[in-house]
């Protein structure tokens, strides 16, 4: 019963994290679908840039609602987990479920089913995972990644700072405050995610060419699509 429901979680935190907030809410706000601009990506930077600064706040709200929503339901369905007798395969998947569940939740953003797998670079999901998780790991990493994009007004490098500055924190929290193992494994896993999804912005940074905030709107990537994303 226990795997059962661990595998549901994992499927419906997917599906959760699949949702394509930034598509949905250009649309809304600017009729247009923001992957035909720019980045070409459905996150809030994009969204900020096509349809505005109140769009790009949405998204951020929802998206990192996925991350969110995905820890508390897995904490809901194993809130009598504590049953579980501890050392089985049971009791480690009841243990690692919430971070599993911001996990997919992340996957499903990178990476949704609702649009040929091809979205976001899930950072406000990570980050919304972690407040949940671990609020003293989401605020240390969330101050360096505010910190960062405002010195540099580079979004993307802030987001690689914060998602690592995360991991860094979580590194003495887990060894001298025992915090739990699966909070690092979580950190690790979605900060490797998060720098391999801001390759080309990294490319981008090294060569001095990455845009940054408060710069021009960018131009057609593709031909504008009047269609329902898929």
């Amino acid at each position: 019963m226990i795997i059962i429901k661990f595998v549901a979680i994992i499927i419906l935190s997917y599906l959760l994290g699949s949702i394509p907030f930034g598509v949905l809410i250009s649309r809304w706000f600017a009729r247009v679908d923001v992957r035909n601009f720019g980045s070409g990506k459905m996150g809030a930077t994009n969204v900020l840039r096509v349809a505005g600064k109140k769009a790009a706040m949405l998204v951020v709200a929802l998206d990192l609602s996925k991350g969110v929503l995905a820890v508390a339901t897995a904490w809901f369905i194993f809130r009598g987990g504590a049953l579980v007798v501890i050392g089985s395969t049971e009791w480690w998947l009841v243990k690692s479920a919430p971070a599993m569940a911001s996990l997919a939740a992340m996957a499903g953003h990178t990476w949704p089913v609702f649009l040929k797998f091809k979205g976001g670079r899930g950072v406000a999901t990570y980050f919304g995972g972690l407040a949940v998780l671990c609020p003293p790991a989401f605020l240390f990493g969330g101050q360096v990644a505010l910190l960062s994009a405002s010195l540099t007004r580079y979004v993307s490098l802030g987001s690689i700072a914060g998602a690592v500055g995360t991991y860094a924190i979580l590194l003495p929290l887990t060894i001298f405050n025992d915090y739990p193992i699966e909070y690092l494994i979580y950190t690790l896993i979605g900060t490797t995610v998060i720098i391999v999804t801001h390759r080309d912005n990294i490319t981008r940074l090294l060569a001095g060419t990455e845009r940054r905030l408060g710069e021009r709107k960018p131009k057609l990537v593709s031909p504008p699509s009047e269609s329902i994303p898929e």
